[in-house]
């Protein structure tokens, strides 16, 4: 009896964008009437984007992988004998040997192409739960130490040690304690918190459940921004196998210790990345932003003691208890430890998400990984870190991928977004823009960035326009110092950065004769 071939073709949104369903339907028909035995694994996406749909075909000589296919392109590669991993002109080798993938050092990411989003067995075959069962032989107090030992700090934005934060909230005395996990994801060419959903949501559940045996907390909540339907429907089914499977509820395997977990979806609100804010949108009120203290460590959700971290902090959990601390932590420079899923977006020709270990340059992601941008001209400016982020001039794109080093520079990592601008982008309009993105997504709590960001608009216009350019410029200047400093969240905060970095970089762009402009 022969074996049925494996072809996998990936169900994440980006290859469902670019017509991986039809890819799938094309290949199912295709064998059927060739009558071949082909079972189809709909897996996650390697990340490498630009070679979506990418379609692998399970060989003795390892997968196999081809792309981007198209629908038209199936009876072709049936033609070329793909199933056996046959010569054609999308074949790229096994996966594994793709430069781009190959230079990764992929820790978290290790499974999320590799296997059926929705297969307990999948999972487990691919060492998953195994950080759990370790947890359940620990105490809260040493699986806290493994993660303070790793280095992990909070890949959301503000870079936090994870450890200390979960340190907090074992220490805080309460008769209840929660696990919230942050999946809003709303920065600007962000697309990681989807991909661990869409492509390996058991991770995720196993770090939340880990953090919950780590600091005595009971139920849980994943905030999944609105945007993510196709991460909500996947997230949710996998709450329910693995609740069914033993995994989650009043006994998790067998053990007698307790975690409940639930997806929650947003309304579509940027500012509910903020933790706070994002607290006040689970317990059914608007999306508002506390004032701290109190930290949420110690009063949350419902004004309990409560751990709050992004989807790529959650997800590095279940590596760090499986494999130990110095696993991790043996890969990056100074305190950046561990890896950091980046993504790559904007005017780029290798656009994607390689998890790569910190301390490799800017310019080197750029140019290896991303190849370049995809105009073909010069690349001119790198937002790091989404919509708040600094802008970045090619001069400092020799700096590591280091919270400190970015830091150094007025630039922040942020949540792992890099978007690329070639020579063509106008500086002066992308400062605008932070403005302009600050005064819609606001909440509107403090006067600094509820006002401020609209005043900002007012004045870069008048810079722009060319009146008064030295009086406004002075204007200006002095709201972003009141936003800093005055503002009640990052929100605020930070809207600036782009402001300023841009002003700094490239003062050229602010200068501009009207009449040229008004010729643009």
């Amino acid at each position: 009896m022969t074996q049925s071939i494996r072809v996998y073709v990936p169900c994440d949104s980006a290859a469902l964008s670019v017509g991986a369903n039809r890819i799938a339907k094309a290949i199912a028909a295709e064998a059927n009437v060739r009558g071949l035995d082909v079972s189809l694994v709909r897996n996650g996406s390697r990340g490498m984007l630009w070679l979506e749909p990418l379609v692998e075909v399970e060989t003795s000589s390892g997968r196999i992988a081809y792309g981007p296919v198209t629908a038209k392109d199936v009876a072709q590669l049936f033609e070329a004998d793909f199933l056996n991993g046959g010569a054609h002109k999308l074949r790229l080798g096994t996966v594994e040997s793709i430069p781009q993938f190959a230079r990764q050092t992929r820790l978290t990411f290790a499974r999320i192409g590799t296997t059926d989003p929705l297969s307990l067995d999948d999972y487990i075959r691919h060492d998953g739960f195994k950080g759990l069962d370790r947890a359940l032989a620990l105490t809260g107090a040493d699986i806290v130490e493994a993660v303070a030992a790793s280095g992990l700090r909070g890949r959301g934005g503000a870079g936090f040690p994870t450890g200390i934060k979960w340190r907090t909230v074992l220490g805080a005395q309460s008769d209840q304690k929660y696990v919230v996990c942050n999946a809003d994801e709303g920065d600007s060419g962000t697309f990681a918190d989807r991909m661990v959903m869409e492509g390996d949501p058991y991770m995720l559940i196993e770090g939340m459940t880990i953090a919950g045996l780590a600091v005595g907390a009971t139920k849980g909540y994943v905030y999944i921004r609105s945007e993510y339907p196709d991460a909500f429907r996947t997230f949710s089914r996998a709450i329910e196998l693995a609740h069914e499977a033993g995994y989650l509820g009043a006994s998790i395997k067998g053990s007698g210790r307790t975690f409940e977990l639930e997806a929650r979806l947003g309304a579509g609100a940027y500012i509910c990345g903020e933790e706070t804010s994002l607290l006040e949108s689970l317990e059914g009120k608007r999306g508002v932003v506390r004032a701290k203290p109190p930290i949420p460590a110690l009063v949350g959700l419902f004004g309990k003691p409560t751990i709050v971290n992004n989807v790529l902090s959650l997800a590095a959990i279940p590596f760090i208890l499986a494999e130990g601390a110095d696993a991790y932590a043996k890969h990056g420079i100074d305190r950046s430890r561990g890896t950091l899923p980046v993504q790559l977006a904007g005017n780029i020709k290798q656009g994607g998400l390689y998890e790569l270990r910190f301390g490799m340059s800017l310019r080197e992601i750029i140019q290896d990984f991303g190849g370049g941008t995809r105009s073909g001209r010069p690349i001119r400016a790198v937002q790091i870190g989404g919509p708040l982020g600094a802008y970045f001039p090619p001069s400092l794109l020799d700096t590591p991928l280091d919270y400190e080093a970015l830091a150094a520079r007025k630039g922040l990592l942020g949540h792992g977004g890099i978007v690329v601008f070639d020579d063509t982008v106008d500086m002066a309009k992308q400062a605008r823009f932070a403005f302009e993105f600050c005064s819609k997504e606001s909440c509107g709590k403090c006067t600094p960035c509820r006002i401020g960001a609209t005043r900002g608009v007012e004045v870069v216009d008048r810079i722009i326009q060319g009146q008064d350019r030295a009086k406004n410029r002075a204007v200006l200047d002095d709201l972003c110092e009141v936003m800093t400093d005055g503002s009640l969240c990052a929100m605020g905060g930070l809207t600036p950065v782009p402001v300023i970095s841009a002003l700094t970089h490239f003062p050229e762009d602010f200068e501009r004769p009207v009449l040229r402009q008004a010729a643009e």
